[in-house]
């Protein structure tokens, strides 16, 4: 990873914390793709549930606001600068932008993907940061699964 700090001497090698730092710049990129998209269907969703799916949008784009900072700032205390522009994060997200204008019932859809693929981008980097003995990765990591798992299921849920 270009710049990343080896004067560093948390009690993790310069090699470990570049592995972490690059798994969670993946995950850093996954959570502003899907805030980006969150916000995008709030001020876009139409229809009959319209109230229900316009504040639950913004609850969960809200939250993922205040995640891409912890997840950017942690990134940064391993010593790795944080990946911080579109480009960046296209690259190296798994949830990828629309291209289109879905209706409420695909919004949901989309979502419930996207909310998946940052459970998956996470579980991977835990199992780095745990190799590492990384705790407070891997307690950020586990928070963000919580929150992500959670996110899910409730979207899901208006699919039934």
């Amino acid at each position: 990873m270009v710049g990343l700090d080896t004067g560093i001497d948390i009690g993790i090698p310069a090699a470990q914390r570049e592995a972490i730092a690059q798994g969670l710049s993946r995950s850093l990129a996954d959570t502003y793709t899907l805030y980006l998209k969150t916000q995008n269907y709030h001020w876009n969703v139409t229809g009959p549930m319209f109230q229900t799916l316009h504040l639950m949008f913004e609850a969960q784009y809200l939250e993922l606001a205040l995640a891409v900072d912890l997840i950017a700032e942690r990134i940064r205390a391993l010593g790795a600068p944080a990946p911080a522009t579109f480009r960046e994060f296209a690259a190296l997200a798994s949830t990828k932008e629309d291209s289109d204008h879905p209706d409420a019932i695909e919004m949901i859809r989309r979502l419930v993907a996207g909310q998946e693929a940052a459970i998956r981008t996470a579980r991977e980097v835990f199992a780095v940061a745990q190799a590492a003995d990384d705790q407070p990765t891997a307690d950020l990591l586990t928070q963000r699964m919580q929150v992500h798992e959670k996110a899910a299921w409730m979207l899901r849920s208006l699919l039934q």
